[in-house]
């Protein structure tokens, strides 16, 4: 927004807290919180700031490793969860939560036992969106160890993902889901829900140290966000001075935007001849969204032009003529400005430049707006889920979180297609040929309605086989080599096949006409060596397999050699009776 709009803002925030109306809907209740300490068997509680640590809960696999260094957010944990190939390469964290806006914050770590001492690479996405990629390096600078970003959760509970780059075990120490205010860093209508803002940098201008909102005094609506100090932010040349007040200081806690007023009492400031500037790495061609904070708190300034200044991002202006006092009225008041920029290199520098006296800045914020990645179809996902359990599918395969998204990571044998009209993925081909399944096929597929190729070969599935009738999409279906029995399903025979295979199976009965008539219609199929299988295309029903001819042998053989047997037996039985009476005679 610019000036103008921001001075409405901060107008309106005024004008609802004098008359008790509140700025957005209220939130009634505490803010909703989970902190989990990844592979830790206890809860705990952090001494410092008295918040609760969980067990750890909600994964998907994995397994429990020490801690080796310290977790500035909660010292007293010691473990993380770390994610080999054998748990598959997409592991997950799925916790129920309240639908509204969330910052979610991981730390990350290794160490011998997870990973030999080697620092693993791999990538996170939150609700199917990639969020962070953890480079080769990123241990060498510790602020890499903390990643956090900010979106809105609608479907009730919290997906968080980590995804194996092939390069060491993905290892997390702790995850935080902090709830905010709904409309908290609204950068306009409905923008937030379609975005996640990954933090690039948030900065506390002139603080002695850095640290977390609760070591700030910060709001608990706040989210605990982290400040870091901005004295490795300079760029060379331009290092400024702090300057501090313990004066209070007004509207820095309006809702939807708190902040702690801690980040208002500290200032960095420098002549009235330089200009001020901040540099921070970001990644280039994608849009940011930079939120500064101002309050004037030099004991100097105390009306409307004394200190005016521009604000450039890449040399363009971002903002011109800042007057503080001019625009919220009077010093030690908060004021709180926003823009998005677009940024095409790899840095982004935010420069004051003094048009009247010096300039000051007391706290930046520079996040990274991602848009949120298209998810799969709801019907599809639980259905994947049903069939995954009913295959009992290896866990070296994965299958957790969504099949299809983010689009780099889908799941193992699982390959998707975007529906436009439903802005959703949906699941187009499973092949899960010879991977060890050994459960049985489910009733659960049809739910897969655009499903085109299904192929489960060569695996040691039992049971019947399910009824895929109304899959109109199935053009290949291939179930051989498995140990399938029962009927063939007459509904198969309903579906435009090009590829069916039934062979090497334990199928009985009779074949269905419908299905037996499938290659007039040019499908390709197989139903051999499946011994109690009759009909069209294989041998008439009537004809009895060899087998069961030679049962039927062996039964009339059986039955004549009793038969006789008895005869002989009944005969010498009468000889024997009728003997006495003869010798009588």
């Amino acid at each position: 927004m610019d000036i103008t709009g921001a001075a409405f803002v901060v107008m309106a925030a005024i004008i609802c807290s004098v008359f008790g109306i509140p700025f957005t809907a209220a939130e009634n209740e505490g803010p909703f919180e989970v902190r989990i300490a990844c592979g830790s068997t206890v809860d705990s509680v952090a001494l410092e700031t008295g918040y609760n640590w969980s067990k750890d809960r909600g994964y998907t696999g994995g397994s429990s490793a020490p801690l080796n260094v310290t977790n500035r957010i909660a010292p007293q944990l010691n473990t993380l969860r770390y994610f080999e190939i054998t748990d598959g390469p997409d592991n997950c964290y799925n916790i129920s939560v309240p639908s509204g806006h969330y910052l979610v914050r991981f730390f990350f770590s290794f160490g011998a036992e997870d990973n030999g001492g080697r620092e693993p690479i791999f990538e996170v996405s939150l609700e199917g969106t990639l969020v962070h990629s953890l480079a080769p390096g990123w241990s060498s600078i510790d602020s890499n160890a903390y990643a956090e970003s900010l979106l809105h959760i609608t479907d009730g509970a919290a997906t968080v993902c980590f995804h194996s780059a092939g390069h060491g075990n993905p290892a997390i120490a702790s995850l935080e889901i902090l709830q905010l205010y709904v409309d908290a860093y609204n950068m306009g209508s409905s923008a937030n829900l379609n975005v996640v803002m990954r933090t690039v940098k948030r900065v506390s201008a002139g603080a002695e140290e850095s640290g977390f909102g609760s070591r700030v005094r910060g709001d608990e609506w706040g989210g605990d966000r982290h400040w870091a100090t901005d004295q490795d932010l300079f760029v060379s040349g331009c290092a400024g001075e702090a300057i501090h007040t313990l004066a209070r200081i007004s509207n820095f806690g309006n809702p939807p935007n708190v902040y702690p007023e801690a980040i208002y009492q500290s200032a960095t400031t420098i002549g009235t001849t330089s200009k001020l500037s901040y540099t921070v790495s970001v990644q280039p061609n994608q849009n940011y969204s930079v939120w500064l904070h101002f309050a004037e708190i030099h004991p100097w300034i105390t009306g409307p032009n004394m200190r005016v200044f521009d604000v450039m991002a890449n040399g363009a202006l971002l903002f011109q003529g800042i007057d503080i006092v001019k625009i919220v009225g009077e010093p030690f008041k908060a004021l709180t400005l926003n823009k998005t920029v677009m940024v095409t290199s790899s840095n982004l520098t935010i420069s004051f430049v003094a048009v009247k006296g010096p300039v000051a800045v007391n706290a930046l914020e520079v996040f990274q707006i991602i848009p949120r990645g298209y998810e799969t179809q709801d019907e599809t996902v639980w259905a994947l889920h049903d069939i995954k359990h009913s295959l009992q599918l290896p866990s070296r395969l994965g299958w957790n979180g969504d099949p299809c998204a983010p689009p780099l990571h889908p799941w193992e044998g699982v390959s998707c297609a975007f529906d436009s009209k439903a802005g959703a993925w949906f699941v187009s081909a499973v092949n899960l040929n010879n991977e060890g399944l050994r459960g049985q096929i489910g009733d659960t597929w049809p739910a897969l309605r655009k499903l085109q190729a299904l192929n489960l070969s060569n695996n040691f599935l039992e049971g019947e086989i399910s009824s895929f009738g109304n899959m109109t999409s199935l053009t290949s279906l291939d179930l051989s080599h498995n140990r399938l029995s029962g009927l063939v399903p007459a509904s198969l025979g309903k579906l435009t096949l090009k590829i069916l295979l039934l062979n090497d199976n334990f199928l009985s009965g009779e074949l269905p006409g419908a299905v037996g008539a499938l290659p007039i219609r040019g499908t390709i199929m197989n139903v051999t060596n499946n011994p109690g299988l009759c009909g069209i295309g294989i041998r008439p029903c009537s004809t009895m397999p060899l087998s069961v001819k030679l049962a039927v042998t062996l039964s009339l053989t059986a039955g004549l050699i009793c038969l006789v047997g008895g005869g002989i037996f009944c005969w010498k039985r009468k000889i024997a009776i009728t003997r006495p009476h003869r010798h009588r005679k």
